[in-house]
């Protein structure tokens, strides 16, 4: 079958238009109440060296755990730098990723917008019952293009 049935068709549509309208949302609201400018990437970024690092983390582990390449998450960086919201040194074999005291004051202010938003946007909709079952479909989804199990 070189064409994907109606069926298929449609859960493709839904889980593009679902994902792009619900990850939008949450970046709108979570934006809209923060001090100052916030992207989604750079929030994921202070909250993975606030929490996975505890203030510092490496700079190809950020880039790991983050899906991107270590040449985007540099750009990234550097202009996160010149806001003041994190510092890098050079450190063996690396860079040290640290959150400044600017980046952890946003990231403070900010975490529970956003966990606000996730819960209205996201997890409301699925309901408590549906959230296992549509958290192992994306990790089953994610390992099959990880390497992991596909």
């Amino acid at each position: 079958m070189d064409r994907l049935s109606k069926d298929e068709m449609a859960l493709w549509h839904a889980w593009k238009r679902a994902s792009e309208v619900v990850r939008a949302r949450i970046v709108e609201e979570t934006a809209a109440g923060a001090s100052a400018p916030l992207s989604d990437p750079d929030f994921g970024v202070l909250t993975r060296v606030a929490e996975d690092g505890g203030g510092v983390l490496r700079q190809n582990q950020l880039a790991e755990s983050m899906g991107w390449h270590r040449s985007r998450l540099s750009h990234h960086l550097t202009r996160m730098e010149q806001r003041g919201l994190i510092a890098r040194r050079p450190v063996d074999d690396g860079v040290e990723v640290r959150i400044t005291d600017a980046g952890r004051a946003l990231v403070t202010q900010t975490r529970p917008l956003h966990a606000a938003a996730v819960r209205r946007h996201l997890l409301k909709p699925i309901g408590k019952a549906g959230q296992a079952d549509f958290l192992a479909a994306l990790e089953r989804l994610l390992a099959a293009h990880e390497g992991r199990n596909g």
